[in-house]
């Protein structure tokens, strides 16, 4: 193809990159602009989104780059709910970060560089596109995660993502290049094809380490050690953005490597899939249970709900994958107005609260607040009639369909463990005394926020189904 259609065909990269430049100039000419630059890339995002969409109406897929990209729907999917993760987690940033003394005109611009990356990771379908993806993705997230320099906490908090990315970066790049020299090729094509005769040790190995380094990148078990420290140490919107829009760039990733590299060899990756993914249930329902502080809680919950998104990718089918990106959507809203709820958790004195001693007896005093925080409980935990139930029931069906009742059986009993702390937020906050700490949020953004999604994840979700299955099965037919 040439370069001009190649162009063309990346031209949401493309917008972000030049925003984010243009937004940096206009900081350093510009002082306190950083709520500006903030409605600028929100901005940027919607221009990035609306040339996607346009992308999946007009059914444009095709090879970019002689092979190291691909624009097709189920990338084109993934960058819609990327965006717009990452535009609700610009918007409910600026008065945290201001009262943190940090809001500058480079919060919006790492977010924007960082869409970038997941742009690339995505829709890369060579090795080398998939790392480049990837560390942009992950420096600027570094950066992100030390955001606020004047809290020891995040400054902590990057130092650790930084040393075990780079531990997880080396992990994937050795694998890659053993899948490399012994595949012949970096592009995801070519190893497929030269996996359909005879598997290697050396390229089982090479399995292994790539899809050990993504599973650190996804807050897998047992790459899951940074997690509980770097959301609890991370300014909390960039938490919420860690937990949602990386998330799915790096899950998208995941299933692509994993289905165009490695999917003739269906009996050498899934049992790797299957180990992971009830790791994840396990460890994320029984390490949350002892933990006081909400955020890491929140840790935890991801790691668990990681877990049983992988399930979908276990079954190697279109079913499994539509089922995944199903629970994505719905995981997305569930976990970013979780964090909308906590980062309404101030004292009297302007103080951020985060531990379930502070939100004791919340109903009696902030009765709104504490019905949505129960929504999003009830929807990770997957009760019904919430919108959570939906995306585990998709997920556990996909599994029974291919014959892989036991691993549903065990994801169902797993989540009942996991049901246990989610339901003791709610009986903190509806049957302990009242510790009336937490005052009334006086930031509108957050309020509406919280309402819109607390609404997607109530029973209104439902009426979303019809639309979201022809878009996630049309998504993940661009796989098979």
């Amino acid at each position: 193809m040439e370069l001009n259609a190649s162009l063309a065909l990346v031209r949401p990269e493309i917008v972000l990159s030049f925003s984010a430049l243009a937004l940096l100039l206009l900081a350093a000419w510009r002082e306190q602009a950083g709520r500006l630059i903030s409605i600028l890339s929100v901005a940027a995002l919607a221009a990035a989104a609306a040339f996607v969409i346009n992308f999946m109406i007009n059914r444009t897929d095709a090879s970019v780059f002689d092979g190291l990209l691909v624009n097709d729907a189920f990338g084109n999917f993934s960058k819609i709910l990327i965006f717009i993760a990452a535009a609700i987690s610009l918007m409910i940033a600026p008065r945290f970060l201001e009262k943190a003394g940090a809001m500058r005109a480079e919060y919006p611009v790492l977010i924007l560089l960082s869409c970038v990356g997941m742009g690339v990771m995505v829709s890369a379908t060579d090795l080398i596109s998939l790392y480049i993806g990837l560390e942009l993705q992950s420096l600027s997230a570094y950066v992100l995660a030390s955001f606020v320099r004047s809290d020891g906490r995040s400054a902590e908090a990057g130092l650790k993502y930084f040393v075990l990315g780079a531990l997880a970066s080396g992990m994937l790049l050795f694998g890659a290049s053993l899948v490399y020299g012994f595949a012949g090729s970096t592009s995801f094509a070519a190893v497929g094809a030269a996996m359909e005769t005879e598997v290697g040790l050396g390229l089982i190995f090479g399995i292994v380490f790539i899809l050990s380094g993504l599973a650190f990148k996804i807050s897998a078990a047992p790459f899951h050690m940074w997690t509980p420290d770097v959301y609890e140490g991370a300014p909390t919107p960039v938490t919420a953005f860690f937990a949602s829009a990386p998330k799915v760039a790096a899950i998208a990733l995941t299933i692509r490597v994993v289905l165009e590299a490695f999917g003739s060899q269906i009996l050498v990756w899934q049992q790797i899939i299957i180990a992971v993914a009830l790791m994840s249930i396990i460890i994320g329902a029984v390490g949350a249970i002892g933990q006081q502080n909400l955020k890491r809680l929140m840790a935890y919950s991801s790691i668990n709900n990681v877990g049983f998104i992988l399930i979908g990718l276990a079954t190697g089918t279109e079913q499994g994958i539509a089922a995944m990106l199903v629970y994505l959507v719905i995981y997305v809203a569930m976990t970013l107005g979780s964090f909308v709820c906590l980062m309404q958790f101030k004292d009297r004195d302007g103080a951020y609260r985060e531990e379930f001693a502070d939100i004791a007896g919340l109903s009696k005093t902030r009765p709104a607040l504490a019905a949505a925080l129960a929504i999003f409980m009830f929807s990770l935990a997957g009760i019904p009639p919430l919108f959570g139930f939906w995306g585990k029931l998709v997920v556990f069906n996909a599994a029974v369909a291919a014959d892989l009742l036991p691993l549903a059986v065990i994801g169902i009993t797993a989540s009942v463990i996991g049901a246990f702390y989610y339901l003791k937020v709610v009986k903190v906050m509806y049957f302990d005394d009242a510790a009336d700490v937490i005052v009334e949020s006086d930031d509108k953004v957050l309020v509406w926020t919280g309402s819109v999604l607390a609404a997607v994840n109530s029973p209104l979700g439902y009426f979303a189904i019809p639309a979201l299955g022809v878009w996630t099965a049309y998504a993940a037919r661009a796989l098979f």
